[in-house]
């Protein structure tokens, strides 16, 4: 239960921070913080301290300014010390990971007086491989007597062993082992193309643990080692979805001791989707494969000394020939089914043929399985390699081949090997018929270019991730808290609920923002406001209010759904005004902001234009944003297979996915975008929504409902 003690030592810590900054307590903060102490302190655990019941997990929607990142630290860190657990902070943004590491966890430190440990989190491929380093430097010397076949595979291992990048790595080399350089890619200090990074990088197949002889000196094992000492780690969400996907404990710490934070936890359910979703290309797949058969005598040569990875080379051939016969007949069946007119490709747009309800036909469902088959087969003769290399790499045993041969064919094999067990994988969600009453699987097919040709993309996806977060997080954890600016739907937590799969009994709370958005801000319907659906109407009505409403001295964002419509917004602009606009597109985000930044503090005024990653997450305060223009409420993409093959299901269980679905997402976006407007209490400004339909349309007012209650002007 919630003792004494730890409310004392919450109450402290809270009042301690207040004092030493001079701040004063906000009253969202407060309820937020009484909250996650209630649900994490009310845990019951048994004699081992294993959670046995109680409500473990709760939802908690904070506006900007509540202070919620002070909020989940000072309630959580009691609790964990005292139950002798450990928090995990996930977040879904390298911003909030720099400012919780740089800023609020020091802060907290220093202004709390109390004491912890902390430490950032990072998946293996953010960390410098030696091993893979020295192979790059050896490779650039002309001493490798096998690089003509590994060459062969230059495109599927991203290998860089030009001049430039050659003495990229001898830098590097120097670099980190004279300890100016910790080794992870995000301290580098240039920023680094993936190719030339994936060159001297490894992932959790591929690494080989203690068997490493650079084992000692790694640079993730020394970051892994700084976790465990680490009352507070700081993940992404795709980090901790990754090691919870391996069973938990593996990266992070086991599940059943750790509390989960889950900050910007909107994102959760979307992320976990993307997740388990997979694809095929199956040209693509033909290319490497038919590599592996042409390089099957070379590698017979190179590991010959291995008796075992020999018997599985001379019994790849038949394999390899029944993949080419079975992926040959697929892409015919695939063609007609899809009947793809390449013509009708552009730069945005690729053909897709989704399959209704996730059935698909028998004949498709037989080839899956014969391919599911055979790149089973394929896995399991690569897996046998993969273990022979690693084992030659072990220091303390003494085998057929030595370390150079298996840091020289690890990453060719790692990599055959993980593209093997994903073909398997989604072949076999191809070959399971969709069950009637079972929520389906999206699955669909997309015409992709490759180079002068064309391919065929096979695809599929859950629509749901609750039963995934519910089997992997929730029932595991010890406890959870989800935190976000945007956890409510239309003033309801039913669909983060239903999309996590959070437990029945979590707790659930909407805390006050300390803006007072009635005086600072006002939202007005201008009268050149349309219905979209008049698509030339709509751009030309867009053209007309910037051109004659939006102040050119003042800093502006002009947030779009459709990249096309942008481009003909931007084109339409007349010179004077087209100087003044920063395009998405055209610069790096963090360009474009500072580029932004810099020509207001000149009073030149600066207009952006921007999608959707531009309504969430872009913090402009003061007079860096005094003006918002939203073109269209901002409903999903009405052809996206994974959204249509939701609608289905809902429909046929009686449901209304427009309005289960559709206008609660667009809620949650317009609510995102709108509160790019106020980002301190001081700040003011405007919102223009150029979209009559929250006044024509039946859903318009439960739209407007969910909005902060800025002041209307229509």
């Amino acid at each position: 239960m919630l003792t004494d003690a730890i409310k004392s030592d919450i109450q402290t810590a809270y009042s301690t921070f207040l004092k030493n900054r001079e701040l004063r307590a906000r009253q969202g903060q407060r309820l937020m913080v009484a909250q996650i102490a209630r649900t994490l302190g009310n845990i019951q655990t048994a004699s081992d301290g294993i959670r046995t019941s109680g409500p473990h997990v709760c939802a908690i929607e904070a506006g900007t300014g509540t202070g919620k990142t002070l909020a989940y630290l000072v309630s959580s860190l009691p609790v964990a010390k005292e139950r002798d657990k450990r928090i995990v902070v996930s977040t879904a943004t390298v911003a909030l990971q720099e400012q919780l590491i740089f800023k609020d966890l020091p802060d907290l430190k220093t202004y709390a007086e109390i004491q912890f440990k902390y430490a950032l989190a990072k998946g293996r491929s953010r960390y410098l491989c030696l091993s893979r380093l020295e192979q790059a430097l050896e490779d650039a010397n002309g001493a490798d007597p096998a690089q003509s076949t590994l060459s062969l595979f230059d495109e599927f291992l991203q290998t860089n062993t030009s001049k430039e990048a050659t003495a990229l790595y001898q830098e590097m080399a120097q670099h980190y082992l004279s300890g100016k350089w910790e080794g992870d890619r995000d301290s580098w200090k240039d920023s680094l193309e993936e190719p030339v990074w994936r060159r001297i990088t490894t992932d959790h197949n591929q690494c080989t643990n203690r068997r490493c002889s650079n084992f000692s000196s790694c640079a993730f094992f020394k970051a892994r080692n700084e976790l465990d000492d680490a009352d507070i780690i700081v993940a992404n969400h795709d980090l901790v979805l990754a090691d919870l996907s391996l069973g938990g404990g593996i990266v992070l710490p086991d599940p059943q001791d750790t509390i989960y934070i889950f900050d910007e936890g909107h994102h959760l359910p979307d992320k976990a989707i993307d997740h388990f979703a997979g694809s095929f290309r199956v040209n693509a797949s033909l290319q490497w494969l038919r590599l592996l058969k042409k390089s099957l005598s070379d590698l017979n040569s190179e590991l010959g000394q291995d008796p075992l990875i020999v018997k599985q080379l001379n019994q790849l051939p038949d394999i390899l020939n029944n993949l080419e016969v079975e992926l040959a007949e697929c892409y015919r069946q695939l063609h007609e089914i899809t009947q793809f007119s390449p013509e009708n490709m552009d730069r945005d747009i690729r053909p897709v043929h989704r399959f209704e309800k996730g059935v698909v036909p028998e004949a498709l469902v037989q080839s899956a399985l014969n391919l599911k088959i055979s790149f089973a087969g394929l896995c399991q003769k690569l897996e046998i390699m993969v273990k022979q290399l690693k084992d030659a790499m072990d220091p303390e045993t003494s085998g057929p081949l030595g370390r150079e041969e298996g840091e020289q064919w690890l990453p060719l094999a790692t990599m055959l090997h993980s593209r093997s067990v994903a073909a398997w994988e989604l072949w076999g969600m191809y070959a399971t018929p969709q069950a009637e009453d079972v929520m389906p699987i999206a699955r669909w097919i997309t015409l992709q270019n490759q180079q002068v040709d064309i391919d065929l993309e096979v695809s599929c996806s859950p629509i749901s991730a609750a039963g995934t977060l519910a089997r992997n997080l929730w029932q595991p954890c010890f406890g959870a808290v989800l935190s976000s600016a945007t956890l409510t739907a239309l003033g309801s937590f039913e669909r983060i609920r239903t999309r996590a799969g959070l437990p029945e009994d979590a707790d659930c709370l909407v805390v006050p923002s300390p803006f007072d958005f009635a005086s600072n801000g006002v939202l007005e319907l201008p009268e050149e406001a349309c219905d979209p659906t008049q698509a030339d109407l709509h751009t030309r009505q867009i053209v007309s209010f910037i051109k004659n409403k939006v102040i050119t001295d003042e800093g502006t964002l002009v947030l779009f759904s459709s990249r096309r419509q942008m481009r003909d917004v931007l084109d339409k602009m007349p010179a004077h005004l087209v100087n003044s606009i920063l395009v998405q597109d055209d610069l790096t985000k963090q360009v474009l902001l500072e580029r932004h930044r810099s020509r207001v503090d000149k009073d030149e005024g600066s207009i952006i234009f921007g999608l959707a990653s531009f309504a969430e997450g872009i913090d402009l305060p003061g007079k860096y944003l005094s003006h918002v223009v939203i073109t269209r409420i901002p409903f999903s993409v009405p052809d996206d297979p994974v959204e249509k093959t939701l609608s289905e299901w809902i429909e046929a269980k009686g449901g209304n996915p427009f309005l289960q679905i559709t206008v609660p997402d667009a809620s949650i976006r317009l609510v995102q975008a709108v509160g790019r407007l106020l980002r301190t209490e001081s700040d003011t400004g405007r919102i223009s929504l150029l979209d009559r339909r929250v006044q024509t349309k039946r859903y318009g007012k439960q739209i407007l409902n969910s909005l902060p209650p800025f002041r209307r002007a229509f």
